[in-house]
């Protein structure tokens, strides 16, 4: 199989990227690296793989069409489209940017696969779709039309468009909302990383809110098992929920990151900001019956992989 993964260089991407090699496909990885974050974080998250025979890297720009054909061609089996434009809180102050990259590339990738031939098509998309829906766990079947950040709006419009393309021009579609992913290479500014981070460094970690804010943390590995799922039976149209479907309030998560440093955290509550939901809880239902999808990493055992990666990237440095 020859992939396209876009997106490569980044905390999915690039361990997608290494399963698909380990596997034996051959892998077309694209990336901006945009400065959303240090672009040599994701250098190193790739690193790895651009020794590969497999593996053929493309800096470039989703949004730029050109750049796109020349970068997807032979026979391509997959798009696996993770690029975006990432974050709900940043997303509330560049709405026009957000809208731009995350819809405007998808479309331009979505073109590439129909004028291509391109029979497989896989859409990241978000737990944020859900809004401050009441009824957990979220399923599939929910209504999804109350996102309350550009971000997750974003992510819907994809989730539609890429439906559209379905309906039009029959490519095989599964569109994955994922749950709060983490482990090693996790970005930054998400929370698990950011706290780790702070708490080694005897440094106060914001909280915002009360505390009692829930997340289905989701470890990178039952993520990437649930990616794989995916594209290999990829058709049709298709929406799974990829979560661990075991949501724990930050409170707690930051007692659990406590007992995988042995350290204590310093807290510094602040008002909640706008655009947070109040929790997420994925339904996996779906995806165990029709993808064999299987999350079992506890948080503690994923915390404890993650800080083991924090210190070494910290050594490393």
């Amino acid at each position: 199989m020859k992939a396209v993964v876009t997106g490569a260089a980044g905390f999915i991407g690039s361990h997608l990227t290494e399963r698909l090699l380990q596997e034996g496909h051959a892998v077309i990885g694209i990336d901006s690296f945009d400065t959303f974050y240090d672009p040599q974080i994701k250098r190193r998250n790739i690193a790895g793989a651009l020794s590969h025979p497999s593996f053929r890297l493309i800096e470039a720009d989703i949004r730029d069409q050109a750049a796109m054909e020349q970068a997807i061609e032979g026979d391509v089996d997959v798009i696996v489209h993770l690029a975006a434009r990432a974050g709900v809180r940043p997303s509330i102050e560049q709405p026009a940017l957000y809208s731009d990259v995350n819809i405007n590339g998808t479309v331009v990738l979505l073109e590439i696969a129909r004028t291509r031939h391109i029979k497989k098509f896989v859409f990241a998309s978000s737990s944020s779709v859900y809004g401050n829906n009441k009824k957990v766990p979220f399923s599939e079947s929910d209504n999804v039309d109350f996102p309350i950040s550009p971000y997750a709006a974003t992510k819907k419009a994809g989730e539609l468009i890429c439906h559209t393309y379905h309906h039009l021009y029959g490519i095989g579609m599964t569109c994955l909302r994922f749950f709060t992913v983490y482990g090693p290479r996790q970005r930054p500014d998400l929370a698990i990383h950011k706290f780790a981070r702070l708490i080694e460094a005897g440094k106060p970690i914001p909280i915002y809110g009360d505390g009692t804010m829930r997340r289905d943390f989701t470890y990178i590995d039952d993520i990437i098992n649930g990616v794989v799922a995916a594209i290999d039976k990829c058709a049709g149209y298709h929406i799974y929920n990829l979560g661990e479907s075991r949501p724990i309030c930050v409170s707690d998560l930051i007692v659990e990151i406590e007992k995988a440093l042995g350290k204590k955290a310093i807290r510094n509550h602040l008002p909640t900001q706008p655009g947070d939901v109040d929790q997420t809880y994925a339904d996996v239902a779906k995806a165990q019956r029709e993808l064999g999808y299987n999350p079992s990493t506890h948080i503690a055992t994923g915390l404890a992989r993650f800080v083991q990666w924090l210190r070494a990237e910290q050594m490393r440095r």
